[in-house]
């Protein structure tokens, strides 16, 4: 009788992680540079290999731990898994990716070899890393237009203009402050927090704060585009 693993072949499998923010008004992901081969000196998605008592949850938050404090990341989900035999030179390699966020505000140490890249202009990825991004970004992007994701990005309190900034770095267009505040303000997304912005050197009414009123995943609107130009 043939057993399983005969009949069956086994095959390596990763967690990676497409980890995103908002830095310096332009929208970034967390990327750490190969020191060997393949691809030594190009940039990768922080993650590895599934140990063999391992869920992919679990991996994945330990990888994590060596790039980064999971305890910034606001939001984090399954995005997709590859399977292509030819994605890793060495032998074929499952990979399964998550989004994960990162408030515009926290700043997690980083190792000496890790950095926040823009989205625009990433640096030579290794392997379809640089694929899984993309993806990552239309996940955001698609979510961001529906979902109340944006809780996932943004600082806990803030004002529209702050907000819209936010919005503009990750849907990658100008977003209109007034049509913004509308559109999340009737989808019961915001709430007033009652407090102002400390005014700024020109002076005039100082700027109210908002929050989210929920900093977990909502389906806001499910037939919507979010389009506030």
């Amino acid at each position: 009788m043939t057993s399983t693993s005969s009949r069956w072949p086994c095959y390596p499998h990763e967690a990676l992680a497409v980890v995103l923010s908002v830095r310096d008004g332009r929208l970034s992901v967390l990327l750490w540079q190969r020191a060997r081969e393949p691809f030594q000196g190009c940039w990768a998605l922080p993650g590895g290999a599934l140990g063999t008592d391992e869920r992919l949850g679990t991996s994945l938050a330990r990888q994590l731990a060596d790039k980064v404090d999971v305890r910034e990341i606001t939001h984090l989900e399954q995005l997709e898994t590859r399977s292509d035999p030819r994605r890793d030179p060495r032998e074929r390699r499952l990979a399964t990716a998550y989004l994960g966020l990162v408030p515009s505000d926290s700043d997690p140490a980083v190792p000496p070899d890790t950095a926040w890249h823009p989205y625009q202009g990433l640096p030579a990825t290794a392997f379809d890393h640089g694929s899984l991004v993309d993806s990552g970004v239309a996940r955001l992007r698609a979510k961001l237009s529906y979902t109340n994701l944006g809780f996932a990005l943004a600082p806990r309190t803030f004002t529209i203009s702050e907000l819209r900034e936010i919005y503009t770095a990750a849907l990658g267009y100008d977003v209109s402050a007034t049509n913004l505040q509308r559109v999340l303000l009737r989808r019961g997304a915001l709430r007033a927090t009652g407090q102002v912005a400390a005014p700024g050197r020109s002076g005039g009414r100082p700027a109210a704060r908002y929050e989210f009123t929920s900093r977990t995943l909502q389906v806001t609107d499910p037939f919507a585009a979010l389009r506030p130009r």
